[in-house]
């Protein structure tokens, strides 16, 4: 989807919300302490997070929003295991990933967190079947498993009977619908997606959007989505915003107004 222009940009205004009461009931899947992380390059320290914390709950749909730099991408990296912060902690499902060993933390990383990319990221001389059924084989699952288990998840994207084409034989949709089934083939309690309409029209858009939700309201998936979608947006529980590396704030999904192309009062950068 195109960046939206200066007069047509997504826009929000909203105060940090009033805790409720069930906040303190819900069950937390993944929680920040003073996250940092900061790069050198020669006498430079770049601080591209600057002290997080945050609590995301089981099964929500969170959208993180935030202008290009704000440290979007570095939190993502953080509590997708894919990066180490330079301080503070991440707990998923209350486990320190800092404590893990490389071994631990790659199981984790295959068993608990499923990935989507802007740029679908498949294996181009691979089959639809065969880049979704590829994480199985990194968790021990059988051949004859793996099949059925690729079948059925190409199925629920809409894809069952393309399953041995390959990425250039695949619209844009099509290849992010066959990594949104990958994404899946170890049954993750969490989806990371960064920007995953980013590349797509507004219909093949819809269509993506249509299987996030599914995915979090029939399966539980809790999804922890970057982008400037705003009818991603609509669809979500919370919106939370990071600017220069920090949280400027979280509110629900209903103390927002989403509008084509607007969420009244704040910029969407």
């Amino acid at each position: 989807m195109n960046k939206p222009t200066p007069a047509n940009q997504t826009q929000a205004q909203a105060h940090l919300p009033v805790a409720r009461p069930d906040d303190k009931e819900r069950a937390v899947i993944i929680r920040t302490r003073n996250l940092r992380k900061s790069y050198r390059m020669g006498q430079v320290v770049t601080e591209a997070l600057r002290g997080i914390d945050v609590e995301l709950y089981r099964g929500e749909f969170i959208c993180v929003m935030g202008p290009s730099g704000s440290g979007k991408s570095t939190f993502f990296n953080m509590v997708g295991g894919l990066d180490s912060p330079t301080s503070g902690r991440v707990f998923i499902d209350e486990v320190d990933v800092a404590q893990l060993s490389a071994v631990e933390l790659a199981f984790l990383r295959c068993r608990k967190i499923g990935y989507i990319f802007q740029t679908y990221n498949l294996v181009q001389y691979l089959t639809a079947l065969e880049n979704v059924t590829v994480p199985m084989a990194f968790a021990g699952v059988s051949g004859d498993e793996a099949r059925q288990r690729g079948l059925a998840l190409l199925d629920l994207v809409g894809l069952k009977e393309r399953w041995f084409h390959k990425p250039i034989e695949m619209s844009g949709g099509q290849q992010q619908r066959t990594a949104i089934a990958r994404s899946m083939s170890n049954n993750p309690a969490i989806l990371l997606c960064d920007e995953p309409t980013g590349n797509l029209d507004l219909r093949t858009g819809s269509e993506i959007h249509q299987i996030l939700k599914r995915l979090n309201k029939e399966r539980g998936v809790t999804i922890i989505c970057a982008t400037h979608d705003h009818r991603l947006i609509s669809m979500a529980d919370r919106i939370m915003w990071i600017r220069d590396g920090q949280v400027e704030r979280i509110v629900n999904r209903s103390e927002v107004t989403v509008e084509t192309g607007s969420i009244e009062g704040q910029e969407n950068e």
